[in-house]
């Protein structure tokens, strides 16, 4: 004879609702106060594209999320796995050194910070995977920020600003 475990108003069979309908949520909010602002054109880009367009994406991305869970396993057989506190530590972590390397540092190494140290969470990553992600990560930010959007945020910088 099995016994029946009650379930809890968030077991694992249905994180996945709650997470596509809280995505939902919030980009159905970005676009409705995207709305309000003038929209513009893709080469003229006016302050409520940005909002709308992305608040579009994460709704899409959270309906997916949402209708994908249907397909997910119920939580009687999955098997329970324990927080993985490395990667909560090291994401917090990459945050915080973006934002002191990013205010006395610069760009460049603001970047390579948060990359490295947020891969560095992940358990199948080794130091050599995270060090290349972290310098095409720098690359790539260099030529989106600086080269092609030419935002005001100083490559290099020692010391305060």
């Amino acid at each position: 004879m099995t016994s029946v475990k009650p379930q809890g108003w968030l077991n694992n069979h249905n994180k996945d609702y709650y997470g596509g309908g809280l995505m939902f949520l919030l980009g159905a909010g970005a676009v409705y106060q995207g709305l309000n602002y003038k929209f513009g054109t893709l080469t003229h880009m006016g302050p409520g594209y940005f909002p709308i367009v992305v608040g579009t994406v994460l709704a899409l991305l959270g309906l997916l999320i949402a209708l994908g869970a249907r397909a997910n396993v119920p939580a009687e057989e999955r098997k329970k796995q324990p927080p993985e506190w490395r990667g909560w530590f090291c994401i917090a972590l990459s945050i915080f050194a973006f934002i002191v390397l990013g205010r006395y540092g610069g760009l460049v190494p603001a970047t390579f910070a948060v990359v490295f140290i947020a891969a560095l969470g992940d358990r199948q990553n080794s130091l050599k995977n995270a060090f290349l992600l972290a310098v095409a990560m720098d690359i790539v930010c260099l030529l989106v920020f600086s080269w092609g959007l030419q935002l005001q945020f100083p490559l290099f910088q020692w010391g305060r600003p």
